[in-house]
């Protein structure tokens, strides 16, 4: 069974997927919703036809100084619809900070051209938190 990473976003979500084995993460998509969760439900429920899900892994986007924001009520807010939708799925949340810090350096180490990286900051951003989780599962 696999692991969805979701980087949620007020306009855009990021997402990545791991291997059968969930040794591995790669990005997956950028769902542009503008706002609406309802695109971004109609869209899992898409991919949890084609894939075996077995865990959403969603970062939560807690403050630098560990505080939890508006973001944060948000994000969770988002969850209780995936786990009304969802119920079967396990749902995860680890601390993304950084990650789009971290997406945004490894697209200029690529010398990702500029238009393009509003498109994929979001799945790569998706890919760090996945693989957060893994690392902890894997210890």
């Amino acid at each position: 069974m696999r692991s969805l990473g979701i980087d949620y976003g007020d306009a855009r979500v990021g997402l990545a997927i791991s291997d059968d084995l969930n040794i591995t993460a790669q990005g997956l998509e950028t769902i542009h919703h503008k706002g609406n969760d309802k695109i971004v439900l109609k869209r899992l429920e898409e991919i949890l036809k084609m894939y075996e899900i077995s865990t959403f892994v969603i970062g939560m986007p807690i403050n630098m100084n560990g505080t939890e924001g508006e973001r944060v009520e948000v994000t969770k807010k988002f969850i209780h619809k995936l786990k009304c939708k969802f119920n079967n799925i396990n749902i995860v949340t680890v601390d993304e900070r950084l990650t789009t810090v971290a997406a945004h350096k490894t697209m200029n180490f690529l010398n990702v051209d500029n238009k393009e990286k509003r498109n994929i900051v979001d799945t790569i951003s998706a890919v760090y938190i996945l693989e957060m989780y893994m690392n902890k599962q894997s210890h």
